[in-house]
């Protein structure tokens, strides 16, 4: 039964071993339907040829396969960074945030701290994120005693900063008076002031 894997109470052919073509024509499918980077597609096919293995001889050279994706424009690491940094802000993540998906996804150092958000960005992201969730001056008044009041205050800055977000923006989100104090904070780095 060496053919033959159990999924689910059925038993189901294993899959043939990868050569060359085969290899490439994944590649290829990968790129297709997804957005990626050098690094996801290596991941990728790292696990396919982990689970199916390779006909010829020696390991294949997935260095020279994505070198060729590359050079021919299938994969491209910046582009896809701006657009990943650009919607994990979108969506009220921090800057840490967006730089660990970076990483995971394989992104070089400089290209990262290429991309790293300017501090306008981290602020309308953290206003992003305080609208959404509701904290700061968007959240409907606390009741409770004071040590309730405390409580929910804390629980909001941490979770503002499991978002990513540095713990001063939190901070500075959470305790606005109001929404158009934020939206000037927003604006004050925008125009390039502190």
């Amino acid at each position: 039964m060496d053919d033959e894997r159990t999924t689910s109470g059925r038993a189901r052919r294993r899959a043939k071993p990868l050569d060359r073509i085969r290899l490439e024509e994944l590649a290829v499918s990968y790129v297709a339907r997804f957005s990626t980077s050098a690094g996801k597609l290596r991941t990728y096919l790292q696990r396919k040829l982990r689970e199916r293995g390779f006909t010829e001889g020696e390991e294949p050279d997935l260095d020279g396969l994505l070198h060729k994706f590359v050079a021919r424009g299938y994969v491209d690491d910046e582009a896809y960074g701006r657009a990943k940094a650009g919607d994990l802000a979108a969506r009220g993540y921090g800057a840490r945030r967006v730089e660990q998906a970076l990483r995971a996804a394989g992104i070089e150092d400089d290209l990262r701290q290429a991309l790293e958000p300017g501090e306008d960005q981290r602020r309308r992201a953290a206003l992003v994120l305080a609208r959404k969730r509701r904290f700061g001056p968007y959240a409907r008044p606390a009741e409770g005693d004071a040590e309730a009041q405390r409580k929910l205050h804390e629980k909001r800055l941490a979770a503002m900063v499991r978002a990513g977000h540095d713990f001063e923006i939190a901070r500075r989100v959470i305790e606005a008076r109001d929404v158009e104090e934020l939206e000037e904070w927003v604006a004050e780095a925008a125009e390039g002031y502190e």
